[in-house]
C-alpha cells in the first residue's frame, strides 16, 4: 500500500510517498481503507519537531480520516466491513491508502455526509466542542469571539454556538472568509487585520464584552483579549505561535479565568461522549463541515503549506490516489 513517510523531522519536503507493507489489525483494532485524510495544524508541528513535539520517526502523519472498514478484529462488534465510518484519531497516520484505528476511535459516518467532511470532524470539531462546553461551560445566550474563525476550528466552533443557543462574534482577515462565516450564522465578522477590531468588538456589545473568547493566536491577541472580557469571562487557549505578556490585574478585575487545551488530554470517555454528541448534531443539520481544497495524497507537503498560512478558510483534505 502507499503511505506517505516521514524520514526525519524538517519542512514540508521532508514527506515521501512511498510503498509500505499492508496493515493487519490486532484484536480490538479496525482495518479502514482511507477515503480522505483531514490535514491538520498539529500535523506540521509534529513532521517539523515544533511546538514541543518530537517525533519519532519514519512515521506515517495524519490523525483525521473517513472511509470504509476492510477488516474487523475479534472483540469489535459495533462495525462490519463495507461500513461508512469515521474515526477519532488512528494507530498508524491517516495520510495512507489504509490506516488501523482502535475500535473505540471508529464511529460510524452520518449519511449527510461525505468521506471529506468525515475527515474534518475529529481534530476541529472535538476541540472546538471541548472548549467550548467543557472547558468554557458556555451556556445558553451567552456571547463568544472566535478569534480566528474562518479555520477548522473556528468555522467547528461558531456551527456549535449556533446549535447550543450562544451568540458567535468572529473575526476573518478576508472578504471571503467574512461571507463564509456570515453564511454559518455568525453574529458579527471583525476584520482582524484592523487596528481598531478590539473597539469594534466592544462596540457590538454596547461596552459589556464578551463571555467567551476561543483563542487560536495567543501569542498576538492574548494580552488584549483579557481588555474584552466581562466579569466572570473565560479564555481558552486553542493555538499560539510563541510567548506572549499579559497583564495579571485584567484578569484579577474581571474574576476572569484563561485556561488551555491540547486534544491529546481528553480522555477516551470524555471523547466518547463529544462524539455521540457531535454525531447528533450532524445528523441534525446543525454541523456542516466546509471543504476549502482536496488534494491527492502526493500533495500532502503542498497541503502542509497551505494550513500554516494564517488566511486558510475552511479544511483541506488529502485523497489517497
Amino acid at each position: 500500500m502507499k503511505a506517505i513517510r516521514v524520514l526525519q523531522p524538517g519542512p514540508s519536503s521532508v514527506m515521501q510517498l512511498t510503498e509500505v507493507p499492508d496493515l493487519k489489525p490486532e484484536p480490538g483494532q479496525v482495518l479502514i481503507r482511507v477515503k480522505a485524510a483531514g490535514v491538520n495544524p498539529v500535523d506540521t508541528y509534529l513532521r517539523a519537531g515544533e511546538q514541543g513535539y518530537k517525533p519519532i520517526c519514519p512515521y506515517t502523519p495524519g490523525i483525521d480520516l473517513a472511509g470504509e472498514v476492510v477488516e474487523i478484529s475479534d472483540g469489535v462488534i459495533h462495525v462490519k466491513p463495507g461500513d461508512r465510518v469515521y474515526s477519532a484519531g488512528c494507530l498508524t497516520g491517516s495520510y495512507a491508502e489504509y490506516a488501523l484505528a482502535k475500535a473505540s476511535q471508529v464511529f460510524h459516518l452520518p449519511d449527510n455526509l461525505s468521506f471529506s467532511q468525515g475527515a474534518t470532524i475529529h481534530v476541529p470539531y472535538a476541540t472546538a466542542y471541548r472548549a467550548l462546553m467543557l472547558k468554557a461551560n458556555a451556556r445558553p445566550g451567552e456571547t463568544v469571539l472566535v478569534h480566528g474563525g474562518t479555520g477548522g476550528v473556528g468555522i467547528a466552533a461558531i456551527q456549535i454556538c449556533r446549535w447550543k443557543g450562544m451568540t458567535a462574534i468572529a473575526t476573518a482577515g478576508s472578504a471571503h472568509g467574512a461571507n463564509i462565516l456570515k453564511s454559518i450564522g455568525t453574529s458579527a465578522v471583525v476584520d482582524h487585520h484592523d487596528p481598531e477590531h478590539f473597539q469594534t468588538i466592544i462596540s457590538l456589545t454596547e461596552g459589556r464584552g464578551v463571555d467567551i473568547i476561543l483563542e487560536m493566536m495567543a501569542s498576538l491577541n492574548l494580552g488584549k483579549d483579557l481588555q474584552l472580557l466581562r466579569t466572570a469571562g473565560r479564555v481558552v487557549v486553542v493555538g499560539s505561535r510563541g510567548p506572549v505578556e499579559i497583564n495579571p490585574r485584567d484578569i484579577m478585575s474581571r474574576d476572569a479565568m484563561i485556561t488551555g487545551l491540547a486534544l491529546r488530554n481528553a480522555t477516551d470517555s470524555e471523547l466518547f461522549a463529544i462524539h455521540l454528541d457531535l454525531i447528533d448534531g450532524f445528523k441534525r443539520g446543525f454541523l456542516n463541515p466546509i471543504i476549502s481544497h482536496e488534494f491527492p495524497l502526493s500533495e500532502a507537503p503542498h497541503a502542509h503549506d497551505l494550513i500554516m498560512n494564517t488566511r486558510a478558510e475552511g479544511k483541506i483534505v488529502l485523497i489517497p490516489e
